[in-house]
Protein backbone atom coordinates (compact mmCIF):
# COMPACT_ATOMS: atom_id res chain seq x y z
CA UNK A 1 0.00 0.00 0.00
CA UNK A 2 1.18 3.59 -0.80
CA UNK A 3 2.53 4.78 2.23
CA UNK A 4 2.14 9.06 1.36
CA UNK A 5 -1.89 8.06 0.53
CA UNK A 6 -2.13 5.67 3.50
CA UNK A 7 -1.00 8.73 5.42
CA UNK A 8 -3.09 10.95 4.07
CA UNK A 9 -6.22 8.79 4.08
CA UNK A 10 -5.57 8.40 8.16
CA UNK A 11 -5.30 12.23 8.44
CA UNK A 12 -8.52 12.96 6.70
CA UNK A 13 -10.47 10.54 9.29
CA UNK A 14 -8.47 11.96 12.05
CA UNK A 15 -9.45 15.75 10.92
CA UNK A 16 -13.06 14.91 10.33
CA UNK A 17 -13.39 13.23 13.67
CA UNK A 18 -11.63 16.41 15.83
CA UNK A 19 -13.69 18.86 13.49
CA UNK A 20 -17.11 17.07 14.55
CA UNK A 21 -16.24 16.44 18.42
CA UNK A 22 -14.16 19.56 19.02
CA UNK A 23 -11.16 19.72 21.06
CA UNK A 24 -11.02 21.79 24.31
CA UNK A 25 -8.29 24.77 23.75
CA UNK A 26 -6.70 24.94 26.99
CA UNK A 27 -6.02 21.50 27.03
CA UNK A 28 -5.15 20.08 23.70
CA UNK A 29 -2.07 19.61 22.96
CA UNK A 30 -0.06 20.61 19.87
CA UNK A 31 -0.30 17.26 17.36
CA UNK A 32 -3.95 17.02 18.34
CA UNK A 33 -4.31 21.00 17.48
CA UNK A 34 -2.96 20.95 13.93
CA UNK A 35 -6.08 18.52 13.20
CA UNK A 36 -8.86 21.25 13.62
CA UNK A 37 -9.46 23.36 10.48
CA UNK A 38 -7.88 26.50 9.46
CA UNK A 39 -5.00 25.41 12.16
CA UNK A 40 -1.55 24.80 10.93
CA UNK A 41 1.37 22.93 12.73
CA UNK A 42 3.46 25.88 13.65
CA UNK A 43 0.00 27.62 14.42
CA UNK A 44 -0.66 24.87 16.66
CA UNK A 45 2.67 25.23 17.95
CA UNK A 46 1.97 28.66 18.80
CA UNK A 47 -1.36 28.21 20.30
CA UNK A 48 0.63 26.22 23.10
CA UNK A 49 3.25 28.57 23.52
CA UNK A 50 0.79 31.38 24.16
CA UNK A 51 -0.92 29.42 26.59
CA UNK A 52 1.92 28.41 28.71
CA UNK A 53 3.27 31.85 28.44
CA UNK A 54 0.03 33.88 29.35
CA UNK A 55 -2.23 30.98 30.54
CA UNK A 56 -5.53 29.19 29.91
CA UNK A 57 -7.80 31.14 27.55
CA UNK A 58 -10.77 32.57 29.07
CA UNK A 59 -12.34 33.54 25.10
CA UNK A 60 -11.99 32.28 21.56
CA UNK A 61 -11.36 35.81 20.77
CA UNK A 62 -7.90 35.93 22.02
CA UNK A 63 -6.72 32.94 19.80
CA UNK A 64 -6.42 36.64 17.67
CA UNK A 65 -3.87 37.42 19.87
CA UNK A 66 -1.55 33.92 18.54
CA UNK A 67 0.91 34.56 16.21
CA UNK A 68 0.48 33.99 12.35
CA UNK A 69 -3.21 33.61 13.36
CA UNK A 70 -4.65 35.86 11.87
CA UNK A 71 -8.91 36.70 10.81
CA UNK A 72 -9.40 34.23 8.05
CA UNK A 73 -7.50 31.20 10.26
CA UNK A 74 -10.28 32.07 13.38
CA UNK A 75 -13.18 32.22 10.65
CA UNK A 76 -11.53 28.60 10.40
CA UNK A 77 -11.24 27.40 13.72
CA UNK A 78 -13.03 29.12 16.56
CA UNK A 79 -15.97 26.95 16.54
CA UNK A 80 -14.01 23.68 16.90
CA UNK A 81 -12.09 24.81 19.94
CA UNK A 82 -13.82 24.79 23.33
CA UNK A 83 -13.21 27.00 26.18
CA UNK A 84 -14.98 25.09 29.46
CA UNK A 85 -15.46 27.98 31.88
CA UNK A 86 -14.54 30.72 29.94
CA UNK A 87 -15.88 34.58 29.89
CA UNK A 88 -18.63 33.95 27.52
CA UNK A 89 -20.67 30.37 28.37
CA UNK A 90 -20.94 29.84 24.10
CA UNK A 91 -17.27 29.33 23.94
CA UNK A 92 -18.00 25.63 25.46
CA UNK A 93 -20.27 25.09 22.41
CA UNK A 94 -20.32 24.39 18.89
CA UNK A 95 -21.66 27.97 18.29
CA UNK A 96 -19.15 30.11 16.30
CA UNK A 97 -18.40 33.52 17.45
CA UNK A 98 -19.71 35.07 14.91
CA UNK A 99 -23.58 33.35 15.42
CA UNK A 100 -23.08 34.80 18.98
CA UNK A 101 -25.34 37.44 18.96
CA UNK A 102 -28.63 35.66 16.87
CA UNK A 103 -27.94 33.08 19.36
CA UNK A 104 -28.16 35.40 22.38
CA UNK A 105 -31.13 37.37 20.69
CA UNK A 106 -32.96 33.52 20.00
CA UNK A 107 -32.46 33.31 23.76
CA UNK A 108 -33.67 36.12 24.04
CA UNK A 109 -37.37 35.08 22.45
CA UNK A 110 -37.20 32.21 23.99
CA UNK A 111 -36.21 33.16 27.35
CA UNK A 112 -33.75 30.90 27.74
CA UNK A 113 -30.72 31.41 30.27
CA UNK A 114 -27.25 30.68 30.14
CA UNK A 115 -25.03 29.78 33.37
CA UNK A 116 -21.24 30.70 34.03
CA UNK A 117 -20.38 27.69 32.30
CA UNK A 118 -22.39 26.08 29.70
CA UNK A 119 -26.05 27.02 27.90
CA UNK A 120 -28.32 25.54 30.31
CA UNK A 121 -30.89 22.45 29.28
CA UNK A 122 -34.10 24.34 28.43
CA UNK A 123 -37.74 23.47 29.75
CA UNK A 124 -39.19 20.52 27.78
CA UNK A 125 -42.29 22.12 26.36
CA UNK A 126 -39.62 25.15 25.03
CA UNK A 127 -37.71 21.94 23.29
CA UNK A 128 -40.79 20.11 22.29
CA UNK A 129 -41.73 23.37 20.46
CA UNK A 130 -38.21 24.27 19.05
CA UNK A 131 -38.53 20.38 17.51
CA UNK A 132 -41.93 20.93 15.40
CA UNK A 133 -41.08 24.10 14.34
CA UNK A 134 -42.45 24.43 10.54
CA UNK A 135 -40.59 25.39 7.58
CA UNK A 136 -42.63 28.83 7.32
CA UNK A 137 -41.79 29.01 11.25
CA UNK A 138 -38.06 28.79 11.14
CA UNK A 139 -37.85 31.39 8.05
CA UNK A 140 -39.32 33.86 9.80
CA UNK A 141 -37.48 33.01 13.54
CA UNK A 142 -34.55 33.05 10.76
CA UNK A 143 -35.26 36.43 9.98
CA UNK A 144 -36.13 38.12 13.28
CA UNK A 145 -32.16 37.00 14.18
CA UNK A 146 -30.56 37.75 10.87
CA UNK A 147 -29.29 34.48 10.04
CA UNK A 148 -29.88 31.23 7.30
CA UNK A 149 -32.38 28.60 8.10
CA UNK A 150 -29.22 26.02 8.51
CA UNK A 151 -27.53 28.14 11.08
CA UNK A 152 -30.71 28.58 12.85
CA UNK A 153 -31.09 24.56 12.51
CA UNK A 154 -27.57 24.61 14.02
CA UNK A 155 -28.16 26.47 16.96
CA UNK A 156 -31.05 24.97 18.18
CA UNK A 157 -29.67 22.03 17.80
CA UNK A 158 -27.05 23.01 20.66
CA UNK A 159 -29.41 24.76 22.38
CA UNK A 160 -31.68 21.29 22.69
CA UNK A 161 -28.05 19.71 23.79
CA UNK A 162 -25.88 21.93 25.01
CA UNK A 163 -22.62 21.18 25.04
CA UNK A 164 -23.00 18.00 23.26
CA UNK A 165 -20.10 15.18 22.59
CA UNK A 166 -21.42 12.81 19.28
CA UNK A 167 -19.73 9.67 21.06
CA UNK A 168 -22.15 9.89 23.68
CA UNK A 169 -24.90 8.49 20.74
CA UNK A 170 -21.87 5.73 20.19
CA UNK A 171 -22.85 2.05 20.93
CA UNK A 172 -22.08 1.69 25.08
CA UNK A 173 -20.12 -1.82 26.07
CA UNK A 174 -21.34 -4.46 28.03
CA UNK A 175 -20.03 -3.65 31.53
CA UNK A 176 -19.42 -6.31 34.48
CA UNK A 177 -22.15 -5.66 37.03
CA UNK A 178 -19.23 -6.77 39.57
CA UNK A 179 -17.15 -4.00 38.60
CA UNK A 180 -18.06 -0.62 39.52
CA UNK A 181 -15.06 0.75 41.52
CA UNK A 182 -11.39 1.06 41.59
CA UNK A 183 -11.59 -1.10 44.34
CA UNK A 184 -13.21 -4.06 42.46
CA UNK A 185 -10.26 -4.17 39.71
CA UNK A 186 -7.71 -6.80 39.97
CA UNK A 187 -4.77 -6.98 37.81
CA UNK A 188 -5.12 -9.42 35.35
CA UNK A 189 -8.69 -9.14 34.70
CA UNK A 190 -10.30 -8.91 31.26
CA UNK A 191 -13.16 -6.39 30.08
CA UNK A 192 -14.65 -4.44 27.64
CA UNK A 193 -14.31 -0.81 27.56
CA UNK A 194 -14.89 1.75 24.97
CA UNK A 195 -12.13 4.54 23.56
CA UNK A 196 -12.54 7.63 25.19
CA UNK A 197 -9.76 9.55 23.92
CA UNK A 198 -6.64 8.90 21.86
CA UNK A 199 -3.28 10.69 22.11
CA UNK A 200 -0.10 10.43 20.99
CA UNK A 201 1.60 7.98 23.67
CA UNK A 202 -1.75 5.73 23.97
CA UNK A 203 -5.27 5.66 24.52
CA UNK A 204 -7.91 6.25 27.30
CA UNK A 205 -10.32 3.64 27.97
CA UNK A 206 -13.51 3.76 29.92
CA UNK A 207 -14.59 0.20 31.38
CA UNK A 208 -17.11 1.61 33.95
CA UNK A 209 -15.74 2.49 37.48
CA UNK A 210 -15.65 6.35 36.58
CA UNK A 211 -12.00 6.55 35.87
CA UNK A 212 -10.60 5.77 32.62
CA UNK A 213 -7.90 3.47 32.31
CA UNK A 214 -4.38 4.35 29.85
CA UNK A 215 -3.57 1.20 27.10
CA UNK A 216 0.11 3.10 26.43
CA UNK A 217 1.14 2.57 22.90
CA UNK A 218 3.35 -0.19 23.38
CA UNK A 219 0.67 -2.19 24.95
CA UNK A 220 -2.05 -1.43 21.95
CA UNK A 221 -0.65 -4.67 19.76
CA UNK A 222 2.50 -6.87 18.93
CA UNK A 223 1.24 -7.88 16.03
CA UNK A 224 3.04 -4.47 13.96
CA UNK A 225 4.73 -1.45 14.98
CA UNK A 226 2.75 1.96 15.02
CA UNK A 227 3.99 5.27 15.02
CA UNK A 228 0.37 6.57 16.64
CA UNK A 229 -2.53 4.99 18.51
CA UNK A 230 -4.62 6.10 15.85
CA UNK A 231 -3.68 3.71 13.45
CA UNK A 232 -5.11 0.48 15.70
CA UNK A 233 -8.09 2.58 17.65
CA UNK A 234 -10.73 5.05 16.74
CA UNK A 235 -12.64 7.31 19.94
CA UNK A 236 -15.87 5.16 20.29
CA UNK A 237 -14.04 1.80 19.19
CA UNK A 238 -15.35 -0.78 21.87
CA UNK A 239 -12.69 -3.07 22.87
CA UNK A 240 -11.19 -5.69 24.78
CA UNK A 241 -8.27 -4.95 27.89
CA UNK A 242 -7.01 -6.61 30.10
CA UNK A 243 -5.44 -4.65 33.52
CA UNK A 244 -2.00 -4.39 33.98
CA UNK A 245 -1.41 -2.03 36.94
CA UNK A 246 -3.39 0.14 38.83
CA UNK A 247 -2.60 2.71 41.29
CA UNK A 248 -5.52 4.00 44.25
CA UNK A 249 -3.63 6.88 45.36
CA UNK A 250 -3.05 8.32 42.30
CA UNK A 251 -6.26 7.37 40.68
CA UNK A 252 -4.52 5.58 37.57
CA UNK A 253 -5.13 2.23 35.55
CA UNK A 254 -2.89 0.37 33.37
CA UNK A 255 -4.09 -1.79 30.63
CA UNK A 256 -3.16 -3.63 27.85
CA UNK A 257 -4.59 -4.46 24.92
CA UNK A 258 -2.19 -7.39 23.96
CA UNK A 259 -4.39 -9.94 25.73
Amino acid sequence: MNQKKLGEALGGVVETAVNKVGVDLNTASAPLLQYVSGVSKPIAKNIVAYREENGSFKDRKELLKVPKLGAKAFEQCAGFLRIIGGKNPLDATAVHPESYAATEKLLEILDIKMDKTVVTSIEKEAADKLRKLGKAEKEKLAADIGVGEMTLDDIIEELLRPGRDPREDMPKPILRSDVLEMKDLEVGMVLKGTVRNVIDFGAFVDIGVHQDGLVHISQITNKKFIKHPLEVVSVGDVVEVKIINIDLEKNRIGLSMII
